[in-house]
């Protein structure tokens, strides 16, 4: 009985921490605002071609995980979703945006409204 409730204080735990981790940012990363972080979604955004990167820069953020920065986690990665372009923080997203299309296609145009608003203000 003992091991029971041992192996369930474990799966528990084991999805407690799955949970808290999100897509897989690393713990030593700096808030999303902060100018490391700034530095770090620069520098994997010039790693892209310049039609990517005017994607990228229109999208600004993960269809998915809708508050990580496209670039934070890495290179963006890059999907075909009904003919369109569409970008998510990492691999681990990619399962969530191709089971609803419509759903991931309705955030990608949520997504570049407030890209473009915030970048003009309002």
């Amino acid at each position: 009985m003992a091991l029971v409730h041992t192996i369930g204080r474990l799966a528990v735990a084991a999805v407690f921490g799955l949970a808290v981790a999100g897509c897989g940012r690393p713990a030593s990363d700096t808030a999303p605002g902060g100018e490391k972080a700034k530095e770090k979604v620069e520098a994997e955004r010039t790693k892209l071609s310049p039609e990517d990167r005017t994607l990228v820069d229109a999208q600004e953020w993960c269809v998915i995980s809708t508050d990580e920065r496209l670039g934070g986690m890495g290179p963006p990665v890059k999907l075909d979703i009904e003919g369109q372009p569409v970008f998510i923080c990492c691999k681990g997203c990619k399962a969530k945006a191709e089971v609803d299309p419509g759903r991931t296609l309705a955030t990608l145009a949520d997504l570049k409204t407030r890209a473009k608003t915030q970048k003009t203000g309002p």
